[in-house]
């Protein structure tokens, strides 16, 4: 039989009816190479843009199996011809290995591997995009097995390749589903299928997937291809299965989930407290209408015996539901298992010593700090071996005592790399206003005084005790006036957040807090200085002074007073970073968007592929946070001033201030008065601090995001009608109103999905939250806050007034009273280590820019290429960042001893880097 030299552009291999599985596995390699190399290697400048393209060409039109002249005739000929012509097609399946397994899981595999034999095995089965005319059912190949299952069970590679042989015939058309049967014992991750010996070419199936067994699922998997289709588009054999799998993802809203489900539900956040475990442990539920709050994912767990509205709570070790594929991948999990190890360490260890001694409590100099980073802590306990070895610990930590003493030592935080002291400097306050780890709270001030929106009734005076005798001296000849028309004046204003909630707090057992505001003035230099700051108090009585202003110092005693007032104003800071702009604005707020994409959208809609990988792994790290972190005496309330109070003061804020309209850069700069809309600039904004290095990089990545979700968005609608008249998105955004955001689903804000120019904006929003906005809130963490005085999260002194008791201890010893209004060792200690896991990053980060299968993960050779110019683009981005990190007239990002602003510098390596954009909230 005559073979043909050539099949849609892609060369044969004569003489086989398949590509040798060497051969084809070895191609897959080298492409695989190729594309990982692109994905961390130099940008492509202009030059380079034709290879590209060529190898655009090659990874779209790859080599197909050798088919005969005869068969392809047949197929091109017409579409049903006289007599079918059976032939056979391969699947390649790409299946990945787990690291580590326990010894059931080994068993069981062996178990498998033995089973596999007698056929209970892998059974896959070929849908094709058309439908049979006599039947009205798709077309379906004979089903088949994996093959070799057994024979490749011990291989310790990452991947392991598996074949499967369909026999169809030539009236089947192109394969758009297959289902996968898995009669194993054990779940397995499927990460890609390829078939080849279509005259179409190779037809791509990402699946990064796990394949549960039939006796915990007993219903075919289904899995689609690459190419992406539209509702309305959807081919006749597919129809029925893109909506069969959507209502599956759905699920019926009852019952417990388990671990294996794959199923997407809302749910309140009525599992932060434990009233079964204790009175004092009991927190009230987050949304609704006495206290609205976004939607987290369903677990369907019974309620408390104490309380039936409370639902009852999962603790660690045990993992906490949320759908099997949205759990960490194995690196992930061995990252953060071994930044656990550090915070029970980190933990223990201080628990220890302040049990031996008393006294040892709280730092008695910075130096006890310092002996942190530089011994670590094991070393300053100082115990016998003998004596070490019989206390009450983990086994691992003794394993890690004896090998290891690094493990114990914290990293130097970034923050003391260049200038040890620039903490304590009024300049560097300042400038991490702008380019900290929270450069969202500064607003341009546009009244003087200013004033608040709270009660007076129930919070007193509106107007802020600020005087223009407090800043004129400030302000460089300018009078207030001035300084506010040639906006010069900025503010932190934490008033309104934190007053409401004060009284409490500070009945809590050592927590003190004041509700601040700081004033800045913008110098003739372009940096940033503090002029005043505000310490407010809920009034005691009609005539009671609760508010009172502090000014740059003048002598020793108001020099410490001020950086006392500078510890209040960043511990202020720190929790409203970690409630609002961080957990809320990125993590919680993102959750239903995120479920309602799952449920309404398939995996074939073009939307759903934009979005994928800014959906990575954002379930998982929200249940371990409402787990570890957000919940009743968990890590947050433990280190933050506002203690039990902290999700309700998040909660607040998302009622009182959250919109979403407002959530993406441009509009957020607008809204604080940071920019102001200028259509001769390059991104349509004049920012207020030209010298606002967030804001600045910030830009470079919203224009980038926003032109390519452009080009893809133009790409599937041309016209605004396929907007409106596509079924599967207006059901994604209506749910993830009128669910996932219920308690303010009748807000006049939220953006209406009537244009592609809304949708651009919705989508770009979306990302921008998921990647940057949270790279720019998170990854600085430990380089700032590791170390406690730089931002105190949690303060447990007010500043004395003269005649205070505590006014003459004060003066004797300013020092010993400043670190006694820091947190305790034990409160410090935990705090480090747990912002040291927050801003590590994983070795499996994808990073913007970056995709898991780059060529292959959509199956439309346009966008592909136009995913590849996003990419080279943000790495172009990278260069200027650097650019201007060395550039010595941008003072808030270089200088001597100033720390570089790298925060949303795209690319990083693993661990704690202050650098790098991940794709998705997965920390």
């Amino acid at each position: 039989m005559a073979l043909p030299t050539e099949i849609i552009g892609g060369r044969l291999i004569d003489g086989s009816s398949f590509l040798p599985t060497s051969k084809m596995l070895m191609n897959q390699r080298v492409g695989m190479v190729k594309r990982n190399q692109f994905l961390g290697s130099p940008v492509l400048v202009p030059s380079q843009q034709i290879r590209r393209q060529e190898q655009l060409k090659r990874a779209v039109r790859a080599p197909v199996a050798a088919i005969s002249e005869d068969i392809i005739k047949t197929n091109n000929k017409t579409t049903v011809p006289e007599k079918a012509v059976n032939f056979k097609v391969r699947a390649v399946v790409t299946v990945r290995n787990k690291h580590k397994e326990d010894l059931k899981e080994t068993i069981v595999k062996q178990l498998d591997s033995l089973t596999d034999k007698i056929g209970r095995n892998v059974v896959l089965e070929l849908i094709s995009t058309d439908v049979d005319p006599k039947s009205k059912e798709p077309r379906r190949s004979k089903p088949a097995a994996l093959r070799d299952w057994s024979k490749k069970s011990n291989l310790k590679a990452e991947r392991v390749h598996y074949t499967a042989e369909f026999t169809v015939d030539s009236n089947f058309g192109v394969p758009g589903a297959i289902t996968v049967i898995n009669k194993h014992q054990q779940e397995f991750f499927m990460e890609s299928i390829t078939i080849e010996g279509f005259a179409c070419g190779p037809v791509h199936f990402p699946c990064n997937s796990w394949i549960q067994s039939k006796k915990d699922h007993p219903g075919k998997r289904i899995l689609f291809s690459n190419k992406p289709y539209l509702p309305s588009e959807t081919p006749a054999g597919l129809r029925a299965l893109r909506e069969k799998e959507l209502r599956d993802l759905r699920g019926d809203g009852k019952g417990v989930r388990k671990l294996s489900d794959r199923i997407y539900d809302f749910d309140v956040y009525n599992d932060l407290g434990n009233p079964d475990k204790s009175v004092n442990l009991t927190r009230p539920s987050l949304g609704g209408k006495t206290i609205p709050y976004p939607r987290r994912c369903r677990t369907g767990r019974l309620p408390m015996d104490s309380d039936i509205t409370a639902e009852s709570r999962v603790e660690k070790p045990l993992p906490l539901y949320v759908p099997r594929d949205e759990q960490f991948e194995e690196s992930k999990q061995n990252t953060f298992s071994a930044g656990r190890l550090k915070a029970v360490l980190h933990t223990i260890i201080p628990s220890l010593k302040a049990t031996i001694s008393a006294e040892n409590h709280d730092f008695s100099g910075f130096s006890d700090i310092d002996i942190l980073y530089k011994e670590g802590l094991l070393l300053k306990v100082g115990l016998q071996d003998e004596i070490w070895k019989n206390l009450p610990l983990p086994k691992v930590v003794t394993k890690i005592q004896e090998s290891s003493e690094g493990m114990l030592k914290y990293d130097t935080p970034k923050i003391l790399s260049r200038d040890k002291f620039a903490w304590l400097r009024d300049d560097e306050f300042a400038r991490q206003a702008v380019s900290g780890v929270n450069p969202v709270s500064i607003e341009s001030l546009k009244v003087f005084p200013p004033k608040s929106n709270l009660d007076p009734e129930i919070y007193g005076p509106q107007e802020s005790a600020f005087k223009e005798e407090h800043i004129l001296g400030h302000l460089n000849g300018l009078s207030v006036s001035q300084a506010l028309e040639e906006n010069k004046l900025f503010i932190i204003d934490y008033h309104d957040v934190y007053l409401p909630f004060l009284d409490r707090i500070n009945s809590l057992d050592g927590r003190k807090a004041y509700a601040t505001r700081t004033l800045f003035f913008l110098t003739p230099l372009g940096t940033l200085k503090p002029i005043a700051i505000e310490l407010s108090l809920p009034p005691a009585g009609p005539n009671s002074r609760s508010k009172r202003v502090v000014t740059p110092p003048m002598d020793a005693t108001s020099n410490w007073v001020w950086q006392l007032a500078k510890a209040h104003v960043c511990s202020n800071d720190a929790g409203v970073h970690q409630l609002v702009n961080h957990w809320l604005r990125t993590h919680a707020s993102l959750e239903p968007f995120i479920l309602a994409a799952h449920r309404q959208m398939s995996a074939m809609h073009p939307i759903f592929k934009l979005l994928d990988p800014h959906m990575r792994y954002t379930l998982e790290i929200n249940a371990l946070a409402r787990q570890n972190l957000i919940n009743a005496d968990g890590v947050i309330e433990s280190c933050f001033t506002p203690g039990r109070y902290c999700m309700e003061i998040s909660a607040a804020a998302y009622k009182s201030s959250w919109r979403f309209d407002k959530e993406g850069l441009p509009a957020d700069l607008i809204r604080r008065g940071m920019a102001v809309p200028d259509p001769t600039q390059p991104h349509g904004l004049k920012l207020l601090i030209e010298d606002y290095p967030y804001a600045q990089d910030g830009l470079l990545i919203w224009s980038a995001i926003e032109n390519w979700v452009r080009t893809y968005v133009e790409r599937y609608y041309p016209d605004s009608s396929l907007v409106c008249n596509d079924k599967e998105l207006q059901a994604w955004y209506s749910e993830s109103i009128n669910v996932g955001h219920f308690d303010l689903r009748d807000a006049d804000w939220w953006p209406k999905l009537e244009t592609t120019d809304d949708l651009v904006s919705v989508l770009t929003t979306i990302i921008w939250l998921a990647s940057a906005q949270h790279a720019a809130l998170n990854f600085g963490q430990y380089p700032y806050g590791g170390y406690v005085p730089n931002r105190p999260p949690l303060m447990r002194r007010l500043i004395p007034e003269e005649n205070d008791p505590e006014h003459a201890n004060f003066l004797a010893d300013p020092q010993k009273y400043y670190l006694l209004a820091l947190p305790s060792l034990l409160q410090a200690t935990k705090f480090m280590a747990v912002v040291d896991i927050l801003s590590t990053h994983s070795p499996d980060e994808e990073y913007i820019g970056e995709r898991q299968q780059p060529s292959i993960w959509s199956g439309d050779a346009e966008i592909i290429e136009a995913f590849y110019e996003f990419s080279a683009e943000i790495q172009q981005i990278e260069k200027e960042i650097d650019r201007r990190n060395a550039d010595p007239h941008l003072k808030h990002r270089c200088g001597a001893g100033v720390l570089p602003y790298e925060l949303l510098a795209p690319s990083s390596g693993p661990g704690v880097t202050c650098r790098g954009v991940p794709n998705s909230v997965s920390i």
